[in-house]
């Protein structure tokens, strides 16, 4: 049984979906405004594994993640540069996607870009002024009317009264109230704009994934993601839309991530306060940034830490040096693969399931090490990896090194194995048995001699291994 941390309510709930055995889920994806940051990496990460569970436990999902591809900060962005609007969307959008590849995040199955789905804005739209929900300013601009919709508020929980307490109309706009929220947006010089029964304009963020979400989803759904930052006000105002046309609970769950802080600080594209993502990843590498997201859990916020990221990589690469031992048997090990589950059903909880993975690979490694059978505990870590998306890279080659290992191995006098894995478990054995005989020089030299052709090794409490550099 699943339980999830559902925001609206603010209390943890038995996951059912609304068909049985299949999971409808969107997720909101990025304003391609400017290059992706650290903390676009983690939204990305934290729901395509949410997304990889469910599948793993049985479910079938049908994930749809967009692309907001026109809105203010992209326009002002392509004006700041010279270039057109959509040139610039689109240059954006193959960054964040190659930094989503490098970091094993899986394709959506439908990835809808909001400049693709103008007349499916403009029909729900229609249907909420024709319900009295949304008004038509004189000025070309729709606007929602907040007061209409009893029980806006319920996502975030502001209190209208006092919202409305704070806020104040721009001198350009023509709403009625300071709480309504822009809907159509008249066009304005030098800005992409589409036809519609209220003039040129473009939509408002707001309607962009509301519509995307019914055309895909359907009017009610399972499962609405993202960034806590987009609570209040995309997400309720998403609800009041979208529950305003159909009548009908939008999400049954909304599940939010977390932010990346950098100095206490929430990384933010607006302040300028980021770690580029691409550079993160050329540095440690996408699975080490990957499983840096994962060590958190997804709704707790997260230091960015380049030491964080370098213990990241250590672990990944201990893993590696595992699964270069030996080869995983037929049959996973059920207790590991039980207690990882019990730790992902309780609301997706990472940290743990890293618990258990990594203290399957302490028991593995002194299994291998007292030439026990090993097969059962690999197999559940291999299947544990595919889950959580860590096992891409995992693999280590020593194909372009074999003859100087070989040639190590006989200089030490070492018996022929059958693999490079074998020949270099027997090398890191010889060496132990020269610090057991304290013969520090004869120790060096096999470390060196390692470290000449590309291959460490490393001292823990679960003994010496090596690792490919």
């Amino acid at each position: 049984m699943i339980e999830v941390y559902n925001t609206q309510g603010r209390a943890r709930q038995v996951f059912e979906t609304r068909d049985q055995g299949k999971v409808a889920m969107y997720v909101c994806g990025p304003t391609v405004q400017s290059e992706p940051h650290v903390g676009h990496g983690r939204s990305a990460v934290a729901f395509d594994v949410i997304r990889r569970y469910l599948e793993w436990r049985g479910y079938q999902v049908r994930f749809v993640r967009n692309v907001t591809d026109v809105e203010d900060k992209i326009i002002a962005a392509a004006n700041q540069l010279g270039v057109d609007p959509s040139e610039h969307a689109a240059r954006v959008a193959a960054m964040f996607a190659e930094a989503f590849r490098a970091l094993s995040v899986r394709e959506p199955d439908v990835e809808p870009k909001a400049t693709e789905h103008i007349p499916e804005m403009i029909s729900m739209i229609s249907r909420l002024i024709e319900r009295g929900l949304a008004y038509p300013a004189d000025n070309g601009d729709v606007y929602f009317s907040v007061r209409t919709l009893e029980g806006y508020g319920k996502l975030s929980g502001h209190d209208p009264d006092e919202l409305r307490s704070g806020a104040r109309i721009e001198i350009l706009e023509a709403k009625e109230d300071p709480l309504d929220f822009a809907l159509w947006k008249a066009a304005k010089p030098g800005e992409p704009a589409w036809d519609s029964p209220w003039g040129f304009g473009r939509p408002g963020w707001h309607i962009e994934c509301s519509a995307m979400a019914e055309k895909y989803l359907g009017e009610s759904f399972d499962i609405h993601g993202g960034g806590t930052d987009l609570i209040f006000p995309h997400h309720e105002n998403e609800i009041a839309q979208s529950e305003g046309v159909s009548g009908r609970t939008f999400s049954r769950y909304w599940l939010h991530n977390g932010m990346v802080n950098l100095g206490g600080e929430k990384m933010a594209k607006s302040t300028g306060h980021v770690i580029d993502l691409a550079s993160a990843i050329a540095r440690f590498g996408g699975p080490a940034v990957r499983l840096f997201y994962l060590r958190a859990h997804y709704r707790s916020p997260l230091e960015f830490s380049e030491e964080l990221l370098e213990d990241a990589k250590n672990s990944l690469d201990r893993v590696v040096r595992l699964l270069g031992r030996s080869d995983s048997g037929p049959t996973p090990d059920p207790a590991v693969i039980a207690a990882f589950a019990t730790a992902m059903d309780d609301d997706f909880a990472t940290p743990e399931g890293l618990g258990v993975l990594f203290e399957a690979v302490r028991d593995a490694n002194r299994e291998l090490d007292s030439e026990q059978d090993a097969g059962p505990l690999l197999a559940a870590i291999s299947e544990i990896l595919g889950v959580l998306g860590l096992d891409t890279g995992t693999k280590v080659d020593l194909s372009d090194v074999q003859s100087s290992i070989e040639e190590l191995a006989g200089s030490l006098g070492l018996p022929t194995a059958t693999t490079l894995a074998e020949y270099l478990d027997a090398i890191v054995a010889a060496r132990r048995q020269a610090r057991d005989e304290r013969d520090w020089k004869r120790a060096d030299e096999i470390r060196n001699r390692l470290g000449a052709i590309g291959v460490s090794i490393e001292d823990g409490a679960d003994g010496s291994h090596w690792h490919r550099r």
